[in-house]
């Protein structure tokens, strides 16, 4: 009895780390901006909206690590399918199970985002299957799903996204494209290992950090140019853009004083002020639709459990245990 009790509680906390809890509030934050942003009153089925791009999104980590797991086994080992707590089979059907999911709900709330939806979900494969391996166009392909997940959120509102939400989805893109590229810089030695020409194996870190950084920009101006067609609150709207500015700074700078190699849990810990930044990006696009009080309201407790969870959880998933140290043995023999 304690066996099982042990294995299926590793099991739990396989499909845990699969998660990413500290990633998960993002898309739901992306799917409630983007449906607050389109309707004209009341936010129409905002829980729908969160929790399809929610879905989606543990949808996108299931089938990753199913299509990573040959990597995996070479860069990070203790990852769930790698270190056998998590079968590739139960990631597979944990990955189709969510998509289903998220597909219903997305289809109830209006049968036009069927496409759309089809189209992150090829989106989600092409990243992981074709793209990831071969540079910018993976990072560009992360990116489009984000910029999906807010126009999604607004059909979940009505029936087709304002025309005013398209810097935003514009601005996202080139946002997530930074911040994934920041994570191949972490990434960089294992990528390379395992064959994957990411813009840092193929071009070097800085190269791959100024343009992360030129990205980064361009995302930031694209969304906060949309505040002059906010719904309600562009000064909301910049005021939070300015606190994910701050927020992005505080990222980008210790790498772009770095020299031609960085350190990749320094990269590590840039990439996790971009986790906490992009929250608020999403809370600014939030506020220019429904008041930066809302938007503080909705953004202060999932700031809090991103932090929390990534303190506990991320370091672990991506980087091996340090080795045990050799008592009682000499470590030069």
């Amino acid at each position: 009895m304690a066996g099982r009790w042990t294995r299926g509680r590793t099991t739990v906390l396989a499909h845990v780390q699969t998660w990413r809890p500290y990633t998960t509030s993002y898309p739901a934050l992306l799917g409630l901006a983007g449906a607050a942003w389109a309707a004209d009153a009341d936010v129409r089925r905002p829980a729908v909206a969160a929790g399809a791009a929610a879905l989606g999104w543990l949808s996108g980590h299931y089938l990753g690590d199913w299509f990573d797991r040959g990597l995996d086994a070479i860069a990070k080992p203790q990852r769930p399918i790698p270190s056998g707590r998590l079968s590739a089979d139960a990631a597979l059907v944990g990955g189709v199970l969510c998509a289903t999911a998220s597909a219903v709900l997305v289809v109830a709330a209006n049968w036009a985002v069927l496409p759309l939806f089809l189209i992150a979900m090829a989106g989600i494969v092409g990243y992981s299957r074709v793209f990831k391996k071969r540079g910018l166009s993976g990072n560009v392909s992360r990116g489009a799903l984000t910029a999906l997940a807010v126009v999604i959120g607004a059909m979940i509102a009505r029936p087709a996204p304002p025309w005013s939400l398209l810097p935003v989805a514009a601005g996202l893109l080139l946002h997530d494209t930074a911040s994934n590229l920041v994570g191949t810089v972490r990434d960089v030695d294992g990528d390379r290992e395992g064959g994957y020409r990411s813009v840092p194996v193929r071009h070097g870190v800085r190269r791959a950090v100024r343009l992360a950084f030129a990205l980064y920009a361009g995302g930031l101006a694209l969304v906060a140019s949309a505040a002059g067609w906010a719904p309600r609150d562009a000064a909301g709207q910049v005021a939070l853009l300015v606190v994910a500015a701050g927020c992005g700074a505080a990222a980008f700078v210790p790498l772009l004083r770095s020299g031609p190699v960085i350190d990749a849990r320094s990269a590590l810990r840039a990439h996790e002020v971009l986790v906490a930044e992009r929250l608020v990006l999403a809370a600014a696009v939030l506020a220019g639709a429904r008041g930066v009080v809302t938007a503080t309201v909705v953004l202060l407790p999932v700031l809090l459990f991103s932090l929390v969870t990534q303190k506990l959880m991320r370091a672990g998933h991506e980087f091996p245990p340090a080795p045990a140290p050799l008592f009682g043995k000499d470590p030069s023999a």
